[in-house]
């Protein structure tokens, strides 16, 4: 018979070990002000690095006309993201890395310029990422099945967009790439 979940759903649903105990970790691309843009979400012992194409390649940006983009100009992530084979995917793909450095890195053309400014402006998507944890049913996820999780998330998403939109504040708040 048919398998419980459909083909899109994982087969540990998700769901997994990590630091913080037994749970699943976002993945989030939002842009600068805090609207979320993509997520992805995966068990909590995934590192962030693994999902980081899958995410991005999620991201639709509307335009005022005609087909929407799927490429932001530029990137802000943490130190989780300093990998060559990320570094290299955003440079292939014209998207501006603002990506501080790992202690063990060195830059490969002797300059490293990195813009503190840009960086600044990744706290909305930690602050997106908070709102999402006080969201008592995603934070605690009471789905079992990842693509109902999934679902619950992207409605969280779309009420988080109309109080935003409607200039009132937001019942409920989200984080970037913690486990929950």
């Amino acid at each position: 018979g048919r398998e419980k979940g459909g083909p899109k759903e994982p087969k540990d649903h998700a769901l997994g070990r990590s630091r913080g105990g037994f749970g699943s970790k976002l993945h989030l691309v939002a842009e600068g002000h805090g609207v979320p843009l993509a997520v992805h979400v995966t068990a909590g012992q995934a590192h962030e690095s693994k999902a980081f194409e899958t995410v991005v390649n999620r991201v639709r940006i509307p335009q005022p006309a005609g087909a929407p983009r799927t490429r932001p100009a530029a990137i802000a992530g943490d130190k989780g993201y300093s990998y060559p084979r990320i570094r290299s995917w955003l440079k292939r793909h014209a998207i501006q890395a603002v990506i501080p450095r790992r202690k063990d890195q060195h830059p490969d053309d002797g300059r490293c310029r990195f813009d503190k400014k840009l960086y600044r402006r990744r706290s909305t998507v930690e602050q997106c990422i908070g709102w999402i944890k006080e969201c008592r049913r995603l934070g605690t996820r009471f789905e079992k099945l990842a693509v109902n999780f999934l679902a619950m998330i992207h409605v969280a998403f779309i009420a988080r967009v109309g109080f935003q939109n409607q200039g009132t504040p937001s019942p409920v708040v989200l984080q970037n790439h913690s486990p929950l």
